[in-house]
């Protein structure tokens, strides 16, 4: 059976996140009646990373298997015309039986967009995360150096996560400002769940100056939940992008284009 990518953007504030439910109001049981009826078949689809309820997707990466033959373009427009407007495929790609979109992935992306305001703005209501008060920049960066490199990341990792093993290997966080807005963007090769709202719980606390960012060290240390900050807010996070081997040939996520296509809001140049 032919197997197909799908890259995937999706306003997370209207479903209950990716995963499938019984009620049917997720983002995958969305596709896959769409697709069922693009098909004429029942397909079922497997994602890069599950995303939780309130949480967005710049580009999600789907597979799936048909013994249906359409053009690439009706792949996009086909699909769409069946989805809801908060949902739409960007591309789609013929991928061999060697692909898997969650284990053949590398490492995954996420961006959490923050406004730090006295006054909360509806405007921007579930696009971004929202804090009151005055966040530092130097001391976040500071922090979350701290997290850089592989470990135990059980301090962030929230009860209901079924991963086998805590251990992740963080590539990057960057965080720049730019005005009122915080923009931080984490790489790992994988997340736990509630990992990177765990984290920004942390963050966040330590660049109001709750905490020094030494605490870090200790909470990773601790290896104890109950220890750390509350999880954040899931308003401003979207999964950005996944990276895979370049031998599948998919296309390559912009993080900075991306963001500005369906937020509106540039990614500044990081300074030092």
């Amino acid at each position: 059976m032919p197997r197909m990518a799908l890259g995937l953007a999706y306003d997370g504030s209207l479903w209950q996140g990716w995963q499938t439910q019984p009620g049917g109001l997720t983002v995958q049981d969305q596709l896959e009646t769409a697709l069922a009826t693009f098909l004429n078949q029942p397909v079922a689809t497997i994602c890069a990373g599950r995303t939780d309820t309130g949480v967005h997707a710049l580009e999600q990466v789907v597979h799936l298997d048909a013994a249906v033959d359409r053009r690439l373009e009706s792949w996009v427009r086909g699909v769409n015309a069946l989805l809801p407007s908060s949902i739409a495929v960007q591309w789609a790609k013929p991928v061999g039986d060697d692909f898997h979109a969650r284990f053949s992935a590398q490492s995954r992306s996420y961006i959490y967009v923050v406004r730090n305001a006295r006054v909360r703005s509806p405007l921007m209501h579930a696009r971004v995360g929202w804090v009151y008060h005055p966040l530092e920049l130097a001391r976040m960066r500071d922090a979350a150096r701290r997290l850089v490199g592989e470990h135990d990341f059980s301090c962030f990792r929230s009860s209901q996560c079924q991963a086998a093993s805590p251990v992740r290997t963080m590539q990057e966080i960057a965080i720049v400002q730019h005005g009122d807005f915080f923009l931080f963007r984490f790489r790992a090769n994988a997340f736990l769940h509630h990992m990177i709202r765990n984290i920004m719980g942390a963050i966040l606390y330590i660049g109001q100056g709750r905490q020094d960012p030494l605490w870090m060290d200790e909470l990773l240390a601790q290896r104890d939940r109950r220890r750390a900050a509350p999880t954040f807010s899931p308003d401003g996070l979207y999964l950005a992008g996944v990276q895979y081997p370049e031998r599948f040939e998919l296309p390559s996520a912009d993080l900075q284009q991306a963001l500005l296509t369906h937020t509106g809001l540039t990614w500044p140049e990081a300074a030092d």
